[in-house]
């Protein structure tokens, strides 16, 4: 596989990436403690179309000629060139349930269709994880912990917790599963039937700075910026259990 290269630790887009995530994730925080009796429906909605707004407005004005790609709009953008990809609101369903912390901001730049600098941030959690910063995890300290879908794990998830001896966890919001592997609180995450390059492209940016194994279930690099934003499946996992995993599910992908 290709070795993605980030782009250099001196680039501003990283520091940017994180910047922009935490303001859209103090706004989203804001948004739900005024919400009031409004209705979870009202909540989502408006969350979605908040964070986007905010976001759409700090990229273009901090780098007018970069193309953006965002969840809530401006999905028309794609290509080789420079293109930030954006989920404002990861986790939608999540946002709408009090007290869940299963959500998060995706902001990423792609540049040759390979994510070179990003942030998630988890507001509820006040973390903002980014490639200027993001670190290895520690040891894994026991069996390995796998993050599925809580409201759509695939099929394969079964045959792969049983290979591995792994521990299934369930958890909302790519963003969200993506950070637990990079801080540890997770090993792996495996997604099969379904989802689009906002769902991945800052998740990924980040677990790569941290030193983690991304790519598809077949082992083909993950690619951005094309003109069908559908990326249905991914690996994002500590490096030693890479091997394990890809072996499992090689030609799987697309499967639930």
């Amino acid at each position: 596989m290709r070795a993605v290269t980030l782009a250099p630790p001196e680039a501003p887009e990283h520091r940017f990436a994180a910047a922009v995530a935490a303001a859209a994730g103090r706004a989203l925080l804001d948004l739900r403690s005024d919400a009031g009796a409004r209705g979870h429906w009202w909540i989502g909605s408006t969350g979605d179309r908040l964070a986007h707004e905010l976001i759409l407005g700090m990229i273009t004005e901090a780098f007018p000629d970069d193309a953006v790609r965002s969840e809530e709009g401006a999905v028309d953008a794609w290509g080789d060139g420079r293109l930030w990809i954006v989920d404002p609101l990861d986790g939608t369903h999540e946002f709408e349930v009090p007290g869940s912390a299963e959500w998060a901001v995706h902001v990423a730049l792609v540049d040759g269709g390979v994510p070179v600098a990003g942030a998630v941030a988890v507001p509820a959690l006040g973390e903002v994880l980014d490639t200027a910063t993001a670190v290895p995890p520690g040891p894994a300290p026991g069996p390995p912990r796998l993050t599925v879908s809580r409201s759509h794990p695939p099929m394969i998830i079964r045959r792969i917790a049983h290979e591995l001896g792994a521990t299934v966890v369930p958890m909302g919001s790519a963003g969200a599963k993506v950070a637990a592997v990079v801080r540890g609180d997770a090993d792996l995450y495996v997604h099969a039937g379904g989802q689009y390059e906002w769902d991945s492209a800052a998740p990924v940016a980040v677990a790569l700075a941290a030193g983690l194994h991304a790519s598809r279930l077949d082992g083909r690099p993950l690619r951005y910026g094309a003109r069908d934003p559908w990326l249905p499946d991914l690996v994002v996992c500590r490096p030693e259990l890479a091997d394990r995993v890809l072996a499992i599910t090689s030609g799987m992908q697309g499967r639930r």
